[in-house]
């Protein structure tokens, strides 16, 4: 027996001594605040508590090292620490999905008690074993820092306050420390906290592994042990009999559609015998059974008989005629997008000068730090499914069709998400768990391992692009050239759209007149390519300003004026042919001018990307504001809510045109309000869900001057806005739109004298500022992620097989290798956005490796053109 203290209480264990804490404390008592995020790897962080006063991994813990310890967890600490920096961290933005934030303030307390008055090197230094995938640590670092001074400055004036307690009298109010933490206005504009902020920060708010039900049982998957090869025999036998086991599912036991997919139906649920898999990510079967850890045991003992083929998982290779075909009787080609405009063969021929080269960039993985799961259960005659999604009603969709039941019949509950960047866009685990739910008619949760999660949902596309760009002898842009071709892996996903996306931005923030650009979609055996933040742009950016930059050497062109002389600008016209308004581009490079120009080293790159919205599709967004008392009022919508700041912006718009408290607005996303919502990707929720409230504010604030919240309760009031005026691409039109609105940067990256990255400066026109400290939050995450993608990101692969699923291995940048990030914000109100506000979520990265790849240029004259960027010597500030 083992004897410990958790949260101040004495404890016994009994168990296997080999046990983790983590799983201890999950499973066994239901305190879900210490998260999994790298399944015992131990390199997340997430999982931080603290053990005899000293930050420690609890997934790295074992059972039998706890004889005599005191852990503590977020709900065991001092009261006046959680309320303080929990509260620093929600004012200060420290909270975007949230999923890092229990384990950063674990590891704060355990600084804070051995130094409580840190510095901000100190603070870095001790945050830095723990991952963050959405801030870039700036603010996280801003709220501790924060909530420590506030500390200091209540224990130093009660320390000097007089002694009342021995009578029982409170101290006079000025003696009492003044909070440093006051709330803001929720106006739209001003930095309001985010949605559930300290609840989040602290665990306290529930993540879908986190939820438990009655009588639910676990899932665990079988996935294929080679990327292509013939199912000869699928042998259940033996996992059958294993302990705890319920039943194990194959393809057979599909009533529905077997396969899904985004835009084509290609994506199998599972495998059945006699069909061939397509990649590693592929699930053979799937079986049910009392705990997570019977099931996986269960799994691991299915027996499988392979012919194994040999897998295609060269691109260049997928995309010649006659080559072995991925999916058997289709062309692995999926789609070949192309525009063209002007004469391309006579301004090459006449250019003063002509920059070409070959780029490539790499495969690298979303890295959110939860994983993906999903939990479904019988609901009257169809199935209730918790998703951590991007699409509720599109996971409803693809469920639907995968049980054979009307749409109406699932009803698709979203749950706040711990970082989604496009990843799971994709169903993963949705349709498997709904699949276990309904046949076994009770509760099922199915949970994916790092590893899993590696393997089976869609990367950042690699993509292989030969450009040229001309320019004429006053550095003015004359035409482009571009041939790329895109590995978009087993399964269709959105990599069409991808790589439309390069097609559509291959001119970077730019006018060229003459244009001829093709980007072909090759299916390979390799993991599949989808959604990632950027969709595309950050890739084709690399490419063209690197050519640029090429250009301003041989020319000797000063490289920020040849930007400023091609820039888009009101009046001007994309690749594509949209006339734009509200370009505030030039705005963001004369905000860099002096420091670009200041610095010895330096890379200058400059952004544009669009809000997915239009592209000749309609698309819409509809909201219901329910008032249910004068302290209650719930806004329902059909957006996910991924770090990104989406309920934050339905709070504090809804209070911007009604005046309503915004701390009694709640948020619901429920496939049973019946409001059809696409996908929440690509800076576009924020732009349609916005001009949704506003109508749906416009009849409330005309019903609230004649009467008070209260008399309104139980009145429902929807809003609703539709795009449809968009055109697709090449359509023939007088004026073509092909997109409802673009975002605009310009980056610089500052080197030192040894070549390493220790400034990025970030200036972003946003239309309108919604929220600054969202704003910043999402820059600076979106720059961390930027560099990483620049300098040390990859997921290499060899026949079809990641080299590495080790978390580490990713290259995701911790707090103490992180350059300073100066971010400024240009407001350059759009016609349609509301408030003139733009997409800010995907622009943040799309010009950082570029500008970075520039500096390195400008550093040492190597011009790299591949990414990751390879240098001998560090090239990140530490």
């Amino acid at each position: 027996m083992i004897t410990y203290t958790l949260n101040g209480v004495r404890r016994s264990f009994e168990g296997d001594p080999e046990e983790s804490l983590l799983d201890h404390l999950r499973i066994e008592n239901r305190i879900t605040s210490a998260k999994d995020g790298c399944s015992g790897q131990g390199v997340c962080g997430a999982c931080t508590v603290e053990i005899n006063g000293r930050a420690r991994l609890a997934c790295r813990t074992k059972m039998k090292s706890l004889e005599g310890s005191e852990v503590v967890t977020t709900e065991g600490l001092p009261e006046k620490f959680r309320e303080v920096i929990s509260t620093s961290f929600a004012i200060k933005g420290a909270v975007q999905c949230g999923f890092c934030s229990p384990g950063m303030i674990m590891r704060a307390k355990a600084l804070h008690n051995v130094n409580p008055a840190p510095s901000r090197a100190e603070i870095i230094k001790a945050l830095s074993p723990n991952l963050c995938r959405c801030t870039g640590y700036v603010k996280i670092v801003d709220a501790v820092a924060a909530a420590f001074t506030e500390l200091n400055e209540d224990r130093e004036v009660l320390h000097n306050a007089p002694a009342f307690d021995s009578l029982n009298i409170a101290p006079a109010a000025e003696a009492r420390p003044r909070s440093a933490n006051a709330m803001p206005s929720a106006a739209v504009g001003e930095p309001y906290p985010k949605y559930m902020a300290t609840e989040t920060a602290l665990g306290a708010r529930d993540f879908v592994d986190d939820m438990h039900f009655e009588g639910m049982a676990h899932g665990a998957l079988r996935f294929s042990d080679h990327p292509r090869a013939t199912v000869v025999r699928i042998d259940i036998a033996e996992a059958r009999k294993a302990p705890g086991v319920i039943r194990i599912f194959t393809a057979n036991d599909i009533p529905g559609e077997h396969k899904t997919g985004l835009i084509f139906r290609d994506w199998p649920l599972m495998v059945a015998e006699g069909e061939t898999t397509h990649c590693l990510g592929d699930v053979m079967a799937g079986v049910v059974a009392e705990t997570e850890g019977m099931a996986r045991a269960a799994a691991r003992m299915i027996k499988i008989d392979y012919r194994v083929l040999e897998a295609v998982t060269d691109m260049h290779e997928a995309a010649r005629p006659g080559g072995v075909e991925v999916h058997s009787g289709r062309s692995n080609v999926l789609e070949t997008c192309s525009i063209g405009a002007g004469d391309v063969r006579k301004a090459f021929s006449e250019a003063a000068w002509v920059a070409a080269g070959v780029y490539e960039t790499q495969r690298i993985e979303h890295a959110f730090l939860e994983t993906e799961t999903a939990i479904a259960m019988p609901e009257d005659d169809g199935i209730r499914l918790y998703s951590q999604g991007q699409g509720a009603y599109v996971d409803r969709k693809a469920v639907s069709e995968i049980l054979g039941l009307p749409a109406e019949k699932v009803r698709v509950i979203q749950v706040q998400n711990g970082g989604g960047f496009g990843g799971k866009e994709d169903i993963t685990v949705q349709g498997h768990a709904s699949l276990f739910a309904w046949h076994l008619k009770r509760a099922v949760k199915v949970h994916l391992n790092r590893d899993e999660s590696i393997i089976m949902h869609p990367k950042r596309h690699p993509v292989w692009m030969d450009i040229s760009l001309a320019c004429d002898s006053n550095g003015r842009f004359t035409a482009l050239r571009l041939n790329a071709l895109g590995d978009t892996g087993a399964y269709a996903s959105v990599g069409t759209k991808v790589m439309e996306r390069v097609v559509g931005h291959a001119t970077g923030a730019y006018s060229v007149t003459a244009v001829d650009i093709k980007a072909v979609t090759v299916y390979t055996n390799n993991i599949p390519s989808g959604a990632m933040r950027g969709f595309g742009v950050p890739q084709v950016t690399f490419a063209i300003e690197s050519c640029i930059d090429e250009i301003c050497r041989m020319g000797g062109f000063d490289r920020w004026q040849i930007r400023f002389d091609n820039a888009l600008e009101d009046g001007k016209r994309t690749a594509t042919g949209q006339l734009l308004r509200g370009v505030g581009l030039k705005k963001t490079l004369l905000a860099v001018k002096n420091q670009f120009a200041a610095a010895k080293f330096a890379g200058i790159a400059c952004g544009i990307k669009n809000t997915g919205v239009g592209n000749g599709m309609t698309d819409d967004s509809e909201v219901l504001v329910e008032i249910i008392s004068d302290r209650k009022v719930i806004v329902s919508h059909g957006w996910s809510e991924m770090g990104q700041g989406i309920h934050t912006m339905a709070v504090q718009i809804l209070h911007h045109e009604t005046g309503i408290d915004p701390e009694v607005i709640e948020m619901k996303v429920d496939t049973a309000a019946g409001l059809p919502t696409g996908m929440t990707t690509s800076s576009r929720a924020t732009a349609l869900m916005g001009n949704a409230i506003i109508d749906a504010s416009s009849r409330l604030r005309e019903d609230l001057k004649q009467g008070s919240l209260q008399q309104l309760a139980g009145r429902i009031y929807r809003g609703r806005y539709v795009c449809d005026w968009t055109c697709k691409p090449g359509e023939k039109t007088d004026d073509p739109a092909i997109h409802f609105a673009y975002g605009y940067a310009t980056q610089v990256a500052i080197l030192d004298e040894e070549g390493k990255v220790t400034k990025i400066i970030a200036a972003h026109d946003a239309g309108k500022i919604m929220n600054r400290m969202l704003f910043e939050g999402q820059i600076e995450g979106a720059v961390h992620m930027g560099l990483g993608y620049a300098l040390t990101e990859d997921l290499p692969m060899e026949n079809g097989s990641p080299v590495s699923l080790k978390f580490n291995d990713l290259g995701l940048l911790r707090a103490d290798v992180m350059p300073e990030i100066e971010v400024i914000g240009i407001e350059e109100k759009d016609p349609v956005g509301p408030y003139g506000a733009k997409g800010i979520g995907e622009i943040g990265m799309v010009p950082t490796a570029a500008a970075i790849a520039n500096a390195l240029c400008a550093y040492d004259g190597i011009r790299r053109t591949k990414l990751p960027l390879r240098r001998e010597r560090k090239i990140i500030n530490k």
